[in-house]
């Protein structure tokens, strides 16, 4: 490991065309065999947790308020960001506490937490342990005392005041819940400074989904009659009757699509540990027989598949929220499809970070580890950093980076999970922008001071920790 010039070319180096086709090829197989198909095992358990749960664990947060904020926190702990998200409308009804909230999105493992969990489970337990931690701890701080939500909310109402109308709600995050009445089991609990929900403007999207766009007014374009069809009625009804043949078709192919990619995630597992066990030797790619053929084939056949199932697939199997886990699911097919269309989110990303990482040290052969020694305390603080950004890519790659490249220090992999709300915060943003934007700084703020308390009290290696093989 080079270690002595983390900036050994500031100029980008002539790479050749092989040598690109190379890292595509390498990437587009080992993306699927050393991480998604240990992921489609992990997100298949948590998966069908949820399915024989049936939601439960929901009713448990809604009855025992008292329990909030660590019920709130076990919610959020849970791969994928569904768990956090159907919390969130019972902030909006006001049946939880702002802290709640914020314990919600600060344990938030969101879909990183499948690559950290398959790839480095001994580094995941410590960092999602050191997040639910601090995430209710500080939960319950902001319930009890507040710890200046107030004076945030206020900013947060100057700022909004040369935004355009609309963008942030206009009510007080403290002010309390809508459409709860003082003394109901769901009103906000007296002394909870930081509690309950901002009054809404539109209670009907309490499930957190976006509205459709509001339909045009009467007199407008948009609400005339369409132009007659010149091709008369019947050639219409033959085009809709094609549309719907089409659309029949591919829903069966994505179907039988969904059941190769389980038997090519099984292979790529198996091809997996086989890597594991061999002490990860260099794969050749090749097809044949043997081990190094497996390796290849499982690893190109199963993104091939997953690109199919995100960019296609995904449309015609009622799968279009892929990346927003829900809380329960209706069989156990459901819950397979589910997971497959979750562990091929997780693909298409994870190769996108495998590509961004091998062409940026191929064109201007940078040492990350290096740079990461070198940043000191601020790599952590970098890590929380990344964490203000709302959904769960950039945290898939942040993850790949610590998990399979070792170049991120595991403080900074701590203070990214404290910080980051995944799909999470969504949600909250499309109903309630001001509530969205203080909870995300309320979870930074204990993620900054553990990743520094990591940084210079953890005994472990900073590098690597946990990480299997």
């Amino acid at each position: 490991m080079r270690t002595a010039d983390p900036f050994a070319s500031p100029l980008p180096r002539l790479m050749l065309p092989q040598d690109a086709l190379d890292i595509l090829i390498v990437s587009i197989r080992d993306g699927f065999v050393q991480v998604s198909a240990f992921v489609a095992v992990t997100v298949l358990l948590f998966s069908y947790l949820q399915y024989r749960t049936s939601g439960r664990i929901v009713t448990f947060l809604r009855n025992h308020w008292r329990m909030q904020p660590i019920a709130g926190a076990l919610l959020g702990l849970t791969p994928g960001c569904g768990g956090a998200i159907v919390a969130m409308p019972l902030y909006i009804r006001g049946t939880i506490s702002f802290g709640s909230v914020v314990a919600t999105l600060g344990a938030t493992a969101g879909d990183s937490a499948f690559v950290i969990l398959a790839i480095a489970p001994g580094a995941g337990v410590y960092a999602y342990g050191l997040a639910f931690a601090a995430s209710v701890a500080f939960g319950y701080a902001i319930d009890h005392w507040g710890l200046g939500v107030r004076r945030i909310d206020a900013a947060v109402e100057r700022v909004a005041a040369v935004m355009r109308p609309g963008n942030v709600a206009a009510s007080s995050v403290v002010a309390g819940g809508h459409g709860t009445a003082t003394g109901s089991p769901e009103a906000p609990r007296p002394g909870d400074a930081g509690s309950a929900a901002v009054a809404r403007s539109s209670p009907a999207r309490l499930d957190g989904a976006l509205s459709a766009p509001d339909a045009a007014p009467a007199g407008t374009a948009s609400s005339c009659p369409p132009p007659s069809d010149a091709s008369g009625p019947h050639e219409s009804a033959d085009a809709s009757g094609a549309t719907d043949g089409a659309s029949g078709v591919l829903t069966t192919i994505s179907h039988v699509v969904h059941l190769l990619w389980w038997g090519v995630a099984g292979a790529g597992l198996v091809a997996g540990v086989m890597y594991l066990a061999r002490g990860a030797p260099e794969v050749t790619v090749e097809v044949a027989p043997t081990f190094f053929g497996l390796f290849t084939v499982a690893g190109v056949t199963g993104t091939v598949l997953s690109f199919y199932l995100y960019f296609v697939g995904r449309h015609y199997m009622d799968e279009a929220g892929a990346g927003r886990l829900r809380d329960r699911f209706g069989s156990a097919y459901e819950t397979f499809q589910h997971a497959a269309m979750e562990t091929s989110m997780v693909t298409v990303w994870v190769l996108a970070g495998y590509l961004l990482y091998e062409y940026t040290m191929g064109l201007f052969a940078l040492d990350l580890r290096a740079l990461s020694t070198m940043a000191g305390v601020f790599a952590p603080a970098a890590g929380a950093a990344l964490g203000l950004v709302p959904g769960c890519t950039p945290q898939i790659i942040f993850a790949q980076l610590y998990a399979v490249e070792e170049v991120i220090p595991f403080s900074a992999l701590a203070a990214n999970a404290i910080s980051q709300d995944g799909d999470a915060l969504f949600p909250l943003m499309a109903i309630d922008m001001k509530a969205a934007l203080i909870a995300t700084i309320y979870t930074t703020i204990p993620a900054l001071v553990v990743g520094a308390l990591v940084y210079y009290l953890w005994p472990f290696a900073r590098f690597g920790f946990g990480v299997l093989g």
